[in-house]
């Protein structure tokens, strides 16, 4: 089964789901990814590639919450700071809501595909929603932004400029 199908087929609607609602096994969302410009061109030309470890395991770390992406990296000038607004498949996923959860960084070896952190509930200091997709196949790239702090002439009411690079 072809996992981009949803995206492709007549009517669809790019899906932007509230990070406090919780994700439904195989349907696209618009998520973010918080990067440096240099890795958001190589991620464009190259693909995601997962992470080696991290509070989910290893994965691509992403979140519905562009505020918690336009945050990262956190030690990074803001100027060399990038957003990249996706669209993911997020397979079958286990919802992670605790430190120490049984499956929290394995997951994937029960056969998800994706694990949630929902907001607020004690696994992320800012409070704010995360994702870890194991497979970096699962993410499509749609736009590079610049964060909304970052001054632009170009940028839009809404506070993010997107670029294509």
């Amino acid at each position: 089964m072809n996992m981009w199908a949803e995206e492709y087929s007549p009517g669809f609607v790019e899906t932007c789901l509230q990070s406090c609602a919780e994700p439904v096994e195989g349907k696209l969302y618009t998520m973010y990814h918080g990067t440096t410009k240099e890795a958001a061109e190589n991620i464009e030309r190259c693909g995601f590639r997962q992470s080696a470890d991290g509070m989910l395991g290893q994965g691509v770390y992403v979140s519905r919450d562009i505020n918690k992406a336009n945050r990262y990296p956190l030690k990074c000038p803001e100027r060399e700071k990038r957003v990249l607004k996706l669209m993911v498949n997020v397979g079958k996923v286990m919802k992670i809501d605790c430190q120490g959860h049984p499956m929290q960084k394995t997951w994937h070896d029960h056969g998800y595909d994706s694990a949630w952190v929902p907001p607020n509930c004690g696994m992320v200091p800012s409070g704010l929603e995360e994702d870890c997709i194991w497979d970096p196949n699962r993410i499509k790239v749609m736009e590079v932004m610049k964060p909304k702090n970052e001054s632009s002439p170009q940028m839009p009411e809404f506070g993010y400029a997107a670029y294509r690079y």
